[in-house]
């Protein structure tokens, strides 16, 4: 079976390689990038055939950056997957807890573990740029009184020893992750499943009611909206972009006929990706 070259940000380990497995199982070989441009770029210069980026998390919210790249690159969303995060303190094997002055991780994740740091005032929270490159540094560089907050995942590639397992202030805490192909790679599937979404960005004249004449679009044909973000329109200050997530297929029908009617209020148009909704 061929592999899935499959293009994330993070070290081995990452969040992001979770949900790689999710969505493409035993079909995907993994390739780290440390930014998600190059995440981007790689995609779309073929050097990996595919891409899984986060996109929001219940907790901290969008992943702007990331809205802004789907724009920008000519690619596509054709899945979506929910990773329950789950966060570990993880040390060096020998290290006990009461040895741990530091801590590392990604501010997210930091941040995610107030409660943690509350109950013990002592250990020191140290911002790093990322879960898993966190865990990595910590054993590579054998520290006996760090610890750094990761997936079990991170903690079984580097060595670690999980002292402390689930520390996150909120057990509900999920991040969506989009898999992307090449825009001309890229096909709706005809998988048979009962909900779809279908992603899309506009722009419309800052005129009044040109906002609600183009999500009711959407409402005359009872499409269920699922999310509406708006984000600032480079080069045209307090402009803004809308992206939109509804529940349907885009060569439904009824969507076809909403895209159709918001084609004619919009300066500006894109279908991001129409895909199977992903399980909570």
């Amino acid at each position: 079976m061929k592999k899935i070259r499959t293009g994330f940000q993070g070290e081995l380990g990452a969040f992001s390689q979770e949900a790689v497995r999710q969505l493409l199982g035993q079909r995907a070989s993994v390739t780290p990038f440390q930014r998600f441009d190059d995440v981007f770029k790689a995609l779309v210069d073929k050097r990996v055939d595919a891409a899984v980026i986060p996109i929001e998390n219940t907790l901290a919210g969008s992943v702007h950056e990331n809205y802004d790249h789907l724009l920008e690159y000519d690619v596509r969303i054709v899945a979506e997957t929910n990773v329950r995060i789950v966060h570990n303190l993880i040390a060096c094997p020998g290290v006990r807890f009461r040895d741990i002055r530091r801590v590392y991780s990604h501010p997210v994740a930091l941040n995610q573990c107030l409660d943690f740091f509350s109950a013990n005032p002592a250990v020191e929270k140290i911002p790093y740029y990322d879960t898993a490159g966190s865990a990595k540094m910590v054993m590579a560089e054998n520290l006996g009184d760090a610890a750094a907050i990761a997936s079990s995942i991170a903690a079984a590639i580097y060595g670690g020893h999980i002292l402390k397992r689930s520390i996150e202030d909120d057990r509900r805490n999920f991040t969506r992750f989009f898999l992307l192909r090449r825009t001309r790679e890229a096909r709706v599937a005809k998988a048979a499943v009962e909900h779809w979404k279908t992603s899309l960005v506009f722009t419309t004249r800052n005129v009044p009611g040109a906002l609600f004449r183009s999500i009711s679009a959407f409402a005359l044909r009872d499409l269920n909206l699922t999310k509406i973000e708006s984000r600032p329109l480079r080069g045209k200050p307090w402009e803004y972009l809308f992206y939109v997530d509804f529940l349907g297929r885009e060569d439904d029908e009824r969507a076809q006929n909403a895209l159709n009617h918001l084609q004619e209020l919009a300066d500006f148009l894109r279908v991001l990706g129409s895909y199977p909704r992903g399980e909570s």
